[in-house]
Protein backbone atom coordinates (compact mmCIF):
# COMPACT_ATOMS: atom_id res chain seq x y z
CA UNK A 1 0.00 0.00 0.00
CA UNK A 2 1.38 3.03 -1.31
CA UNK A 3 0.90 6.39 1.14
CA UNK A 4 0.06 9.09 -1.17
CA UNK A 5 0.27 13.62 -0.62
CA UNK A 6 -2.14 15.50 -3.37
CA UNK A 7 -0.28 19.33 -3.40
CA UNK A 8 -3.40 21.60 -4.90
CA UNK A 9 -6.59 19.64 -3.74
CA UNK A 10 -8.66 21.73 -3.89
CA UNK A 11 -8.47 22.61 -7.28
CA UNK A 12 -10.39 20.25 -10.65
CA UNK A 13 -7.91 18.28 -10.95
CA UNK A 14 -6.89 17.63 -7.42
CA UNK A 15 -10.47 16.80 -6.45
CA UNK A 16 -10.60 14.10 -9.17
CA UNK A 17 -6.99 13.13 -8.22
CA UNK A 18 -8.76 12.80 -4.60
CA UNK A 19 -12.32 10.80 -5.78
CA UNK A 20 -9.35 8.38 -7.77
CA UNK A 21 -6.85 7.78 -5.29
CA UNK A 22 -9.86 7.34 -2.76
CA UNK A 23 -10.55 4.65 -4.19
CA UNK A 24 -7.24 2.83 -5.50
CA UNK A 25 -7.04 0.13 -4.17
CA UNK A 26 -3.53 0.17 -3.72
CA UNK A 27 -2.78 3.62 -2.32
CA UNK A 28 -3.69 5.62 1.08
CA UNK A 29 -3.61 8.98 0.60
CA UNK A 30 -2.21 10.51 3.95
CA UNK A 31 -1.92 13.95 2.78
CA UNK A 32 -3.78 16.87 1.36
CA UNK A 33 -2.31 20.06 0.93
CA UNK A 34 -3.50 23.56 -0.25
CA UNK A 35 -3.03 27.75 -0.07
CA UNK A 36 -6.50 27.78 1.46
CA UNK A 37 -9.15 26.06 3.56
CA UNK A 38 -6.01 25.39 6.44
CA UNK A 39 -7.27 23.35 9.03
CA UNK A 40 -10.53 22.42 7.68
CA UNK A 41 -11.52 19.11 6.46
CA UNK A 42 -11.99 18.02 2.75
CA UNK A 43 -15.57 17.43 3.41
CA UNK A 44 -16.62 20.64 4.82
CA UNK A 45 -15.13 22.40 2.02
CA UNK A 46 -17.07 20.02 -0.32
CA UNK A 47 -19.87 18.26 1.27
CA UNK A 48 -19.96 15.51 -1.81
CA UNK A 49 -16.82 13.99 0.63
CA UNK A 50 -19.03 14.26 3.89
CA UNK A 51 -18.50 10.51 5.49
CA UNK A 52 -15.84 9.60 3.12
CA UNK A 53 -12.83 11.21 4.15
CA UNK A 54 -12.13 12.46 7.66
CA UNK A 55 -8.70 14.16 6.53
CA UNK A 56 -7.93 18.00 6.85
CA UNK A 57 -6.13 19.96 4.46
CA UNK A 58 -2.64 21.44 5.54
CA UNK A 59 0.15 23.30 4.81
CA UNK A 60 2.81 21.91 2.04
CA UNK A 61 5.79 20.79 3.88
CA UNK A 62 8.35 18.58 1.39
CA UNK A 63 10.04 17.28 4.02
CA UNK A 64 7.30 15.77 6.30
CA UNK A 65 5.73 14.10 2.42
CA UNK A 66 9.10 12.58 2.04
CA UNK A 67 9.53 11.32 5.39
CA UNK A 68 5.93 10.08 5.63
CA UNK A 69 5.07 9.15 2.25
CA UNK A 70 5.82 7.00 -0.87
CA UNK A 71 4.57 9.81 -3.64
CA UNK A 72 3.12 13.29 -4.12
CA UNK A 73 1.16 14.36 -6.83
CA UNK A 74 1.33 18.45 -7.73
CA UNK A 75 -2.65 19.34 -8.99
CA UNK A 76 -1.56 22.90 -9.12
CA UNK A 77 -1.49 25.81 -11.43
CA UNK A 78 1.37 26.56 -13.56
CA UNK A 79 4.58 28.23 -12.03
CA UNK A 80 4.01 26.66 -8.68
CA UNK A 81 5.72 23.09 -9.00
CA UNK A 82 9.31 24.56 -10.23
CA UNK A 83 9.71 25.77 -7.12
CA UNK A 84 8.07 23.10 -4.39
CA UNK A 85 9.17 20.38 -6.29
CA UNK A 86 12.64 21.40 -6.22
CA UNK A 87 13.49 19.06 -3.10
CA UNK A 88 11.66 15.75 -4.23
CA UNK A 89 14.29 16.14 -7.47
CA UNK A 90 17.34 16.64 -5.14
CA UNK A 91 15.43 13.23 -3.78
CA UNK A 92 14.67 11.61 -6.54
CA UNK A 93 11.48 11.30 -5.21
CA UNK A 94 8.30 9.84 -7.08
CA UNK A 95 6.58 12.65 -8.06
CA UNK A 96 3.54 13.22 -10.97
CA UNK A 97 3.27 16.64 -11.69
CA UNK A 98 -0.23 17.86 -13.24
CA UNK A 99 1.14 21.07 -14.57
CA UNK A 100 3.46 22.37 -17.31
CA UNK A 101 6.08 23.50 -15.28
CA UNK A 102 8.87 20.41 -16.11
CA UNK A 103 6.68 19.64 -20.01
CA UNK A 104 9.37 21.16 -21.86
CA UNK A 105 12.82 20.61 -21.88
CA UNK A 106 13.99 24.12 -23.13
CA UNK A 107 13.84 27.71 -20.95
CA UNK A 108 13.31 29.31 -23.47
CA UNK A 109 10.62 27.86 -24.91
CA UNK A 110 8.59 27.88 -21.68
CA UNK A 111 9.58 31.49 -20.92
CA UNK A 112 7.74 32.20 -24.59
CA UNK A 113 4.65 29.84 -24.32
CA UNK A 114 4.24 30.54 -19.92
CA UNK A 115 5.39 33.92 -20.19
CA UNK A 116 7.52 33.24 -16.58
CA UNK A 117 10.85 31.29 -16.16
CA UNK A 118 10.82 27.93 -16.04
CA UNK A 119 12.63 25.65 -13.14
CA UNK A 120 16.68 25.81 -13.55
CA UNK A 121 17.74 23.30 -16.35
CA UNK A 122 19.01 20.72 -14.09
CA UNK A 123 16.02 19.92 -12.69
CA UNK A 124 14.43 20.12 -16.20
CA UNK A 125 16.33 17.19 -17.41
CA UNK A 126 15.45 15.20 -14.28
CA UNK A 127 11.78 15.30 -15.56
CA UNK A 128 10.12 12.62 -17.84
CA UNK A 129 7.32 14.11 -20.35
CA UNK A 130 5.30 10.78 -20.47
CA UNK A 131 2.57 10.16 -22.26
CA UNK A 132 0.95 6.98 -20.60
CA UNK A 133 -0.34 5.05 -23.58
CA UNK A 134 2.88 5.27 -24.95
CA UNK A 135 5.65 3.36 -23.50
CA UNK A 136 6.62 3.01 -20.03
CA UNK A 137 6.90 5.86 -17.20
CA UNK A 138 10.45 4.93 -15.76
CA UNK A 139 11.75 8.67 -14.04
CA UNK A 140 10.65 9.35 -10.79
CA UNK A 141 9.72 13.05 -11.69
CA UNK A 142 6.30 12.42 -14.36
CA UNK A 143 5.86 14.96 -16.14
CA UNK A 144 1.88 14.83 -16.81
CA UNK A 145 0.80 15.77 -20.74
CA UNK A 146 -1.41 18.61 -20.57
CA UNK A 147 -5.30 17.89 -21.58
CA UNK A 148 -5.07 19.21 -25.44
CA UNK A 149 -1.77 17.93 -25.98
CA UNK A 150 -2.66 14.07 -25.34
CA UNK A 151 -5.86 14.13 -27.09
CA UNK A 152 -3.57 15.61 -29.95
CA UNK A 153 -0.36 13.54 -29.64
CA UNK A 154 -2.68 10.36 -29.50
CA UNK A 155 -4.35 11.28 -32.65
CA UNK A 156 -1.04 11.62 -34.70
CA UNK A 157 1.04 9.29 -33.34
CA UNK A 158 0.47 6.39 -35.74
CA UNK A 159 0.21 9.10 -38.47
CA UNK A 160 3.85 10.69 -37.53
CA UNK A 161 5.29 7.79 -36.12
CA UNK A 162 5.01 5.78 -39.19
CA UNK A 163 5.31 8.56 -42.11
CA UNK A 164 2.08 8.39 -43.22
CA UNK A 165 1.41 11.80 -43.96
CA UNK A 166 3.06 15.30 -45.22
CA UNK A 167 4.31 16.72 -41.88
CA UNK A 168 4.04 20.04 -42.78
CA UNK A 169 0.21 19.81 -44.02
CA UNK A 170 -0.98 19.21 -40.14
CA UNK A 171 -3.87 21.21 -39.15
CA UNK A 172 -5.62 20.51 -35.39
CA UNK A 173 -8.94 22.31 -34.06
CA UNK A 174 -9.31 21.33 -30.57
CA UNK A 175 -11.88 22.64 -28.33
CA UNK A 176 -12.51 22.39 -24.59
CA UNK A 177 -15.28 22.32 -21.92
CA UNK A 178 -14.74 25.31 -19.35
CA UNK A 179 -13.46 22.74 -16.28
CA UNK A 180 -10.12 23.10 -18.26
CA UNK A 181 -9.70 26.89 -18.18
CA UNK A 182 -9.16 25.72 -14.17
CA UNK A 183 -11.57 27.66 -11.21
CA UNK A 184 -10.32 31.03 -11.75
CA UNK A 185 -12.95 33.16 -12.46
CA UNK A 186 -12.99 35.58 -15.67
CA UNK A 187 -15.35 37.42 -17.51
CA UNK A 188 -14.67 34.38 -20.67
CA UNK A 189 -16.12 32.11 -18.00
CA UNK A 190 -18.91 33.82 -16.82
CA UNK A 191 -22.11 31.52 -17.58
CA UNK A 192 -23.74 34.42 -19.65
CA UNK A 193 -20.43 34.41 -21.97
CA UNK A 194 -20.68 30.60 -22.03
CA UNK A 195 -24.26 29.19 -22.03
CA UNK A 196 -24.92 28.58 -25.41
CA UNK A 197 -22.14 29.75 -27.10
CA UNK A 198 -18.75 28.99 -28.87
CA UNK A 199 -15.38 30.53 -28.93
CA UNK A 200 -11.72 30.61 -30.41
CA UNK A 201 -9.28 31.91 -27.74
CA UNK A 202 -5.37 31.54 -27.87
CA UNK A 203 -5.12 31.33 -31.25
CA UNK A 204 -1.74 30.54 -32.25
CA UNK A 205 -0.18 30.77 -28.71
CA UNK A 206 -1.62 27.96 -26.12
CA UNK A 207 0.57 26.62 -24.21
CA UNK A 208 0.17 22.67 -25.15
CA UNK A 209 1.90 23.76 -28.68
CA UNK A 210 5.02 23.78 -27.45
CA UNK A 211 5.03 20.63 -26.05
CA UNK A 212 2.95 19.22 -29.30
CA UNK A 213 5.58 19.85 -31.16
CA UNK A 214 8.32 18.67 -28.63
CA UNK A 215 6.87 15.44 -28.66
CA UNK A 216 6.39 15.14 -32.71
CA UNK A 217 9.98 15.92 -33.02
CA UNK A 218 11.19 12.93 -31.10
CA UNK A 219 8.71 10.59 -32.83
CA UNK A 220 9.84 12.15 -36.20
CA UNK A 221 13.05 14.50 -36.39
CA UNK A 222 11.82 15.99 -39.42
CA UNK A 223 8.51 17.56 -38.18
CA UNK A 224 8.57 21.34 -38.13
CA UNK A 225 5.28 22.88 -37.24
CA UNK A 226 1.90 22.40 -37.25
CA UNK A 227 -1.36 24.77 -37.28
CA UNK A 228 -3.22 24.39 -33.88
CA UNK A 229 -6.02 26.44 -32.60
CA UNK A 230 -8.05 25.93 -29.21
CA UNK A 231 -12.17 26.85 -28.78
CA UNK A 232 -14.45 26.78 -25.95
CA UNK A 233 -17.55 24.71 -26.06
CA UNK A 234 -20.89 25.43 -23.45
CA UNK A 235 -19.79 21.63 -21.75
CA UNK A 236 -18.46 21.29 -18.28
CA UNK A 237 -15.75 18.92 -19.29
CA UNK A 238 -14.50 16.90 -22.58
CA UNK A 239 -11.93 18.05 -25.39
CA UNK A 240 -12.83 17.14 -28.70
CA UNK A 241 -9.97 17.65 -31.11
CA UNK A 242 -10.59 17.03 -35.13
CA UNK A 243 -7.16 16.73 -37.04
CA UNK A 244 -6.30 17.10 -40.25
CA UNK A 245 -3.66 16.15 -42.67
CA UNK A 246 -2.35 15.62 -46.64
CA UNK A 247 -1.85 11.63 -46.63
CA UNK A 248 1.17 10.92 -48.02
CA UNK A 249 1.81 9.12 -51.23
CA UNK A 250 0.65 5.29 -51.60
CA UNK A 251 -1.17 4.98 -48.45
CA UNK A 252 -4.43 4.36 -48.33
CA UNK A 253 -7.30 4.30 -45.70
CA UNK A 254 -7.00 0.32 -45.55
CA UNK A 255 -2.95 1.40 -44.27
CA UNK A 256 -4.07 4.17 -42.00
CA UNK A 257 -6.56 2.28 -40.31
CA UNK A 258 -4.21 -0.45 -39.70
CA UNK A 259 -1.60 1.69 -38.01
CA UNK A 260 -4.07 2.82 -35.56
CA UNK A 261 -5.60 -0.59 -34.60
CA UNK A 262 -1.52 -1.57 -34.27
CA UNK A 263 -0.24 1.30 -32.42
CA UNK A 264 -2.74 0.67 -29.51
CA UNK A 265 -3.61 -3.02 -29.77
CA UNK A 266 -1.77 -3.31 -26.33
CA UNK A 267 -3.63 0.06 -24.93
CA UNK A 268 -6.36 -0.41 -22.88
CA UNK A 269 -7.37 2.93 -22.21
CA UNK A 270 -7.32 3.95 -26.56
CA UNK A 271 -9.84 2.85 -28.34
CA UNK A 272 -10.07 2.89 -32.39
CA UNK A 273 -13.69 3.61 -33.12
CA UNK A 274 -15.21 1.79 -36.74
CA UNK A 275 -17.67 5.17 -36.11
CA UNK A 276 -16.70 8.75 -35.25
CA UNK A 277 -16.36 9.10 -31.22
CA UNK A 278 -18.55 11.63 -29.43
CA UNK A 279 -17.31 13.26 -26.26
CA UNK A 280 -20.70 11.71 -24.06
CA UNK A 281 -18.72 8.37 -24.51
CA UNK A 282 -15.91 9.42 -22.42
CA UNK A 283 -16.77 11.77 -19.93
CA UNK A 284 -16.11 10.52 -16.63
CA UNK A 285 -13.10 7.88 -17.80
CA UNK A 286 -9.44 7.22 -18.28
CA UNK A 287 -10.77 6.62 -22.40
CA UNK A 288 -9.61 8.11 -25.49
CA UNK A 289 -11.80 7.67 -28.22
CA UNK A 290 -10.28 7.82 -31.44
CA UNK A 291 -12.39 8.06 -35.30
CA UNK A 292 -10.62 8.25 -38.49
CA UNK A 293 -11.94 9.08 -41.92
CA UNK A 294 -10.22 9.68 -45.76
CA UNK A 295 -11.53 11.63 -48.47
CA UNK A 296 -9.57 10.41 -51.84
CA UNK A 297 -10.40 13.48 -53.83
CA UNK A 298 -8.33 15.90 -51.64
CA UNK A 299 -6.06 13.43 -49.67
CA UNK A 300 -7.15 14.62 -46.08
CA UNK A 301 -7.42 12.27 -43.57
CA UNK A 302 -9.48 13.42 -40.65
CA UNK A 303 -8.96 11.99 -37.14
CA UNK A 304 -11.57 12.40 -34.11
CA UNK A 305 -10.07 12.09 -30.74
CA UNK A 306 -12.57 12.67 -27.37
CA UNK A 307 -11.32 12.73 -23.74
CA UNK A 308 -12.34 13.82 -20.29
CA UNK A 309 -9.67 17.00 -20.06
CA UNK A 310 -10.21 16.27 -16.21
CA UNK A 311 -9.66 12.30 -16.48
CA UNK A 312 -7.08 11.27 -19.46
CA UNK A 313 -6.34 14.83 -19.81
CA UNK A 314 -5.25 15.36 -16.01
CA UNK A 315 -6.12 13.03 -12.90
CA UNK A 316 -6.57 10.00 -14.97
CA UNK A 317 -4.02 10.35 -17.13
CA UNK A 318 -1.35 10.78 -13.26
CA UNK A 319 -2.89 7.88 -11.95
CA UNK A 320 -2.43 5.68 -15.50
CA UNK A 321 1.64 6.99 -15.32
CA UNK A 322 1.45 6.45 -11.03
CA UNK A 323 0.52 2.72 -11.94
CA UNK A 324 3.18 2.31 -14.29
CA UNK A 325 6.06 3.79 -12.26
CA UNK A 326 4.64 1.47 -9.24
CA UNK A 327 4.62 -1.97 -11.07
CA UNK A 328 0.76 -2.19 -10.89
CA UNK A 329 -1.56 -2.78 -13.76
CA UNK A 330 -1.89 0.05 -15.36
CA UNK A 331 -5.85 -0.12 -15.50
CA UNK A 332 -5.92 0.04 -11.13
CA UNK A 333 -8.57 1.86 -10.24
CA UNK A 334 -9.18 3.42 -13.49
CA UNK A 335 -12.02 0.65 -14.67
CA UNK A 336 -14.90 2.73 -14.88
CA UNK A 337 -17.57 2.52 -17.56
CA UNK A 338 -19.07 5.31 -19.26
CA UNK A 339 -22.27 7.34 -17.90
CA UNK A 340 -25.50 6.90 -20.40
Amino acid sequence: MKKIAIVGITGYSGLELFRLLQSHPAVEITKICATSHLGEKLSEVFPQFESLTELTIIEFDAQEIMEKCDAVFFATSSGVSKKLALDFIEQDFPVIDLSGDFRLENPEIYKKWYKNTSADIEYLLKAEYHLADIGQAKANYIANPGCYATATLLALYPLVKNQLIELDSIIVDAKSGLSGAGKSLSVSSHFVNVADNMSMYKINSHQHIPEIAQQLKRWNPNFKALQFSTSLIPVSRGIFVSTYAKVADAVDFASLQSAYEQAFADKPFVRVRRQMPQLSEVIGTNFCDIGLAYNPVTNVVTVVSVIDNLMKGAAGQAVQNFNQLFGYEENLGLDFIPSL
